[in-house]
């Protein structure tokens, strides 16, 4: 009875689909109810509509399930949100930030090859600049005498054995009168010593007139030589003395036998003068010098390390020097020379000495400095700069210059100065990393995974 009203029922169905295809989706789904396969009308139906109209797809739905089906992802994946086309075009995956070269440039993004290099570790000192104690001397008043002339004035430049000022002197007018009287009076007893030499050869005259005269010229010799040794003491030529006596005889009255001229001994600038005409010098309780000549194109900065960093300093390291003032704009670049192997009982700390190039005078002694001591210099195979790191999740990123744009690259980070570090794995000498505003990736790189995990 049963299987008869089921042939009935179908062969209702039949004829109702072929005259009203709409009506075939309700007879389906009632005869789904009763326990049937909707396969069963499948060879049935009529023809379909290119587009059901919307009551009929959602009464359709409706009774077939009696809810509204899931959007699928293709259908998703053409809509207009970020998780579809564009969100594709942006993130192709995990990681990874489509930028054009335009974007790049747009948002100043800078790029550079990553390389090996140096890495160097500085200590940070502070310093005094003074003068090269081998680069400054003083003009000495040598002798005991009156200042006639000060031929340089405060900053005036001068040479090597330049005369800088005169003295009158009655002490070099003794030891210049001392030579040339022993000059002369050998010279007399060198024609009475030849004389008598001659006549004894002949036998004219007696050995004993011979000896004499010999004996008066070596005694003159030895004056000679004793007031030649005089007047170097005094730092006078005796040829000079010679010479101007001679040019004394010519001209009686422009005498310069009381004449002293005090010279430099090193080519440099008058930074100090102590005495003015008519000083007198050279004597007890008298100025002792006249000028003081310095030669600043190099100069010293002094420097007080302490006891914990000593170890830490080497003669030979470069060293960067800026001045102390605010807003000072200078740079240069000296070494240290010297590293005192004692140590100052009141400050503990020990004096190490920077010789630094001073060309355009500009570094003055006195001024206070900040000193950068290399203690540190290690060559490694990778080095990036601390501006292109980026801390995502816990982890130390770089990001890496692709075709499409970026890549997260992770690092692992060894050994470190002021400006760098060396990169242990996760990078190859070659690769182009972003190193200017990287931060604006880490934000786009965040937005895009965010968007993602909606």
């Amino acid at each position: 009875m049963r299987i008869l009203l089921f042939a009935v029922l179908l062969a209702a169905g039949i004829a109702i689909g072929a005259a009203v295809p709409a009506v075939t989706g309700f007879v389906q789904g009632s005869l789904s109810a009763a326990g049937l396969p909707k396969d069963l009308f499948a060879f049935t139906a009529g023809p379909v509509p290119a587009k059901p109209e919307p009551a009929e797809a959602e009464a359709a739905h409706d009774d077939d399930h009696g809810k509204k089906p899931e959007p699928s992802t293709a259908a998703y994946g053409r809509g207009n949100g970020k998780h579809g086309h564009e969100a594709g075009e942006e993130h192709a995956g995990k990681g990874v930030i489509r930028m054009s070269p335009e974007q790049v440039s747009g948002q100043d993004i800078s790029i550079v090859k990553v390389e090996g290099g140096t890495l160097a570790r500085h200590l940070l000192v502070p310093g005094t600049i003074t003068p090269d104690t081998d680069r400054i001397a003083r003009v000495p008043a040598r002798v005991v005498g009156t200042v006639a002339e000060m031929r340089k004035r405060l900053g005036d430049r001068v040479a090597k054995d330049e005369v800088v000022a005169v003295l009158e002197s009655r002490e070099v007018a003794d030891a210049k009168s001392e030579y040339l009287t022993a000059s002369v009076r050998a010279e007399l007893e060198r024609t009475n010593y030849d004389r008598q030499q001659a006549l004894w050869d002949k036998r004219v005259s007696a050995e004993q007139t011979y000896l004499q005269a010999k004996a008066a010229y070596t005694e003159a010799t030895l004056r000679v030589d004793l007031a030649r040794q005089k007047l170097s003491a005094l730092g006078l030529s005796a040829t000079e003395v010679a010479a101007a006596q001679k040019r004394d005889e010519a001209t009686p009255n422009q005498s310069t036998l009381r004449r002293y001229e005090l010279r430099s001994s090193l080519a440099g600038r008058i930074v100090e003068r102590k005495v003015d005409v008519g000083t007198k010098v050279g004597g007890e309780g008298d100025p002792a010098d006249v000028y003081t000549v310095a030669d600043l194109s190099t100069v010293w900065i002094e420097l007080s390390v302490p006891t914990t960093e000593l170890a830490k300093v080497r003669e030979g390291a470069p060293v960067a020097v800026t001045p102390a003032q605010e807003g000072g704009g200078r740079h240069a670049d000296g070494k240290v020379v010297f590293v005192s192997p004692f140590l100052n009982p009141d400050t503990r700390s020990a004096r190490v000495i920077v010789a630094l190039p001073n060309p355009d005078l500009a570094w003055r002694p006195g001024t206070f400095v900040t000193a950068e001591v290399e203690i540190a210099h290690d060559a490694v195979e990778v080095r990036v700069p601390k501006a292109a790191l980026q801390t995502v999740e816990g982890k130390r990123v770089v990001f890496v210059r692709t075709e499409e744009g970026f890549e997260k690259r992770e690092v692992e980070l060894g050994r470190s100065d002021d400006d760098s570090y060396e990169v242990v794995s996760g990078l190859k000498p070659g690769e182009e990393i972003a190193v200017a505003n990287s931060f604006l990736l880490k934000a786009e790189l965040g937005k895009g995974e965010a968007e993602h995990e909606h």
